[in-house]
């Protein structure tokens, strides 16, 4: 896949050098082939970009295909990541490790995973109201069979089809929930738009109500709040950092460094935490918040 810029372009250097490893690290796992050339050109755009030459514009750069987004796809773009955390932060036994797939990763290694102490999964069922995971089957259930906790979550696409409509798809394709104690509630990606405006040409008012109709739908078929996964800069920016969510819903949220960071407005912590984008095995690798017991707690409701 070409490298892509965000609206108005790479905001600096460094921004774009972290969406280049993001590429590379995609192009690592062989899901998509990527010409010589291709990679050639993200280069000298990074050595451009580096001695100082002008940003190329964002109409330069290849807009991805509908439904190829994943969780975090923006977060290196658009905020980078911490040098620090090219380490990993240090283990903890009250944190639980995790990873999200998508379509990226093809058939994922779960026994490897497992292997490594990772515990829980979510995994992209769906995006929008028409795109659906192919490789869903075998990522959401190779992962509870290993013995993992797992989810799925939905890339949302606000400017596609409303809050109501797409939670109905996320419903009919993978996003329900059941009292198994191995299922967690789904989640709500909510992030830049990989292709166009960043706030998918909503008001901040708008965005706040898209959100509200689709989390209000889950609940009401499912009993259950879906997570919110956001970073807060994105959602300082197009939801005004609206806080009324916090009360209900639990936060996943999203920085490549080595501490969580400043989270959005209404939550004094957060559940989740997607912490890099170059794990082992799989390249999203996030952090429960809690022991293993507490996971439990919040699969079986």
């Amino acid at each position: 896949m070409p490298l892509m810029a965000p609206p108005g372009g790479f905001r600096s250097a460094e921004a774009l050098a972290a969406s280049l490893d993001g590429r590379v690290r995609n192009f690592s796992l062989g899901q998509y082939s990527h010409s010589r050339a291709t990679l050639t050109g993200a280069s000298t755009a990074l050595l451009l970009a580096l001695s100082g030459s002008p940003a190329l514009p964002a109409s330069s750069w290849s807009v991805p295909p509908r439904g190829s987004a994943y969780m975090g796809m923006g977060v290196l773009a658009h905020d980078g990541r911490a040098a620090a955390s090219l380490t990993k932060p240090s283990p903890r036994v009250d944190r639980v490790e995790g990873v999200d797939v998508s379509s990226y990763q093809g058939n994922v290694n779960w026994a490897t995973l497992w292997g490594s102490t990772t515990r829980w999964a979510y995994t992209k069922a769906t995006e929008g109201g028409s795109y659906t995971n192919p490789y869903f089957t075998q990522q959401y259930n190779g992962s509870y069979r290993v013995g993992m906790i797992r989810g799925a979550y939905h890339f949302a696409a606000p400017d596609s089809s409303s809050g109501t409509a797409q939670a109905d798809f996320f419903l009919a394709h993978g996003g329900g929930w059941s009292r198994d104690g191995k299922t967690l509630p789904g989640a709500l990606d909510m992030e830049w738009n990989p292709y166009g405006d960043a706030c998918y040409g909503k008001s901040k008012s708008a965005m706040v109500t898209w959100i509200r109709d689709f989390l209000s739908r889950y609940r009401s078929r499912t009993g259950r709040d879906a997570i919110i996964y956001t970073a807060t800069s994105w959602w300082t920016q197009c939801t005004g950092n609206y806080s009324k969510f916090a009360t209900t819903n639990p936060l996943w949220i999203a920085r490549y460094a080595p501490t969580a960071g400043p989270l959005p407005a209404g939550w004094k912590y957060h559940t989740m935490w997607q912490y890099t984008s170059s794990g082992k095995t799989v390249g999203d690798h996030d952090r429960f918040n809690g022991k293993e017991a507490r996971l439990k707690v919040l699969a079986t409701g």
